[in-house]
């Protein structure tokens, strides 16, 4: 009989958890514009859900003197893959740092580590709660968390973050080779040898996260957080409403030839950091998909199959920069 030891894998995306200079207004374009649930709030900080997440939350804004991204989460598939997986990364000689349950609310023991060659803050978890909604706000839908409001925003789907681009080779084998992750589509360089975008995945979608090499040699940077819409429609709508109300838009609305999604990409009025809006897009299902190449003389479709341009320039590559202090102590972590 052939038998082969259990690797841990990650489930899908879990949440996102940003620093903003203005939390109001942040909750004004996250909670009232895009429609997403409050599960918990106190004077600085709130959790967040979107309509159709059952989770307790997928984003987290916490108050801050400078808009930072301070981890991305994912969730694993079994309870015992985070401690197999802190394993994995101890085995591996990357520093961890164990999390009681509560850290988060509503969620249960994690581990957060940096993520080598890249520098992103990354914590891994399973237990979540899945409270229901208020009565005023549950859904007749047992598959919605709460009723559609807003521009009803989905679920959380995707992370794009930077890395230099002489550690994307290193990074994007890293996190491929560690947490599971599969290429999908990527730019290549070919008579270098090296990567300069890759959309990987966990799950049918082209991409969970994808890596993209910052033009100005900045390491541990995000582009954007995306969050889900049901249709292209929908994404219609949404500019229409966000121009109305003075967000400001970076590029879009377009579609992507990666991917095969619109695309629409918006600035939160608090902090500044780069939310997509995305609907779309195709899921791959065959067990033998091979990743998809683009080279620089090709991939203009690629990134943009109609609609504006996206052009890499000091604003529209702009990304906030990780907290600086990494794996903090578990004091500074928990209080």
């Amino acid at each position: 009989m052939l038998t082969t030891a259990y690797r841990p894998e990650i489930a899908q995306v879990g949440a996102i958890t940003l620093g903003t200079p203005n939390l109001e207004k942040s909750l004004v374009f996250f909670r009232d514009l895009l429609g997403m649930e409050v599960t918990y709030q106190t004077e600085d900080v709130a959790y967040l859900r979107a309509y159709m997440e059952l989770v307790h939350h997928s984003l987290i804004l916490r108050r801050s003197s400078e808009a930072i991204v301070d981890t991305y989460s994912f969730r694993v598939k079994r309870p015992e893959d985070v401690e197999l997986f802190n394993q994995v990364l101890q085995d591996k000689e990357v520093e961890t740092l164990e999390l009681p349950a509560g850290h988060e609310v509503g969620r249960g023991t994690a581990i957060r580590f940096i993520w080598p060659h890249a520098g992103h803050p990354i914590e891994l978890y399973y237990d979540i709660d899945k409270p229901q909604a208020p009565e005023e706000l549950r859904s007749k839908l047992p598959s919605n968390s709460s009723k559609r409001r807003g521009l009803g925003v989905r679920r959380i789907d995707h992370f794009n973050v930077q890395a230099k681009p002489g550690d994307m080779n290193a990074a994007e084998a890293w996190i491929r080779e560690t947490l599971g992750f599969k290429r999908r589509e990527f730019i290549n360089i070919p008579e270098m040898k090296t990567i300069v975008a890759s959309w990987m995945s966990v799950t049918p979608q082209v991409h969970d996260l994808a890596l993209v090499a910052n033009p100005f040699e900045k390491a541990a940077q995000l582009h954007h957080v995306a969050f889900n819409l049901e249709n292209h429609s929908d994404l219609l709508v949404a500019a229409d409403v966000l121009k109305d109300h003075d967000v400001q838009f970076d590029i879009g609305p377009g579609k992507h030839g990666i991917g095969q999604a619109l695309y629409l990409y918006v600035r939160d009025p608090g902090s500044g950091h780069r939310v997509e809006l995305y609907a779309g897009g195709y899921w791959i299902l065959d067990p033998d998909f091979e990743a998809i190449e683009w080279t620089p003389a090709t991939v203009k479709d690629g990134l943009t199959w109609f609609g504006d341009p996206l052009e890499m320039g000091t604003d529209n590559s702009m990304a906030h920069t990780t907290n600086s202090a990494g794996l903090r102590t578990a004091n500074q972590l928990i209080g």
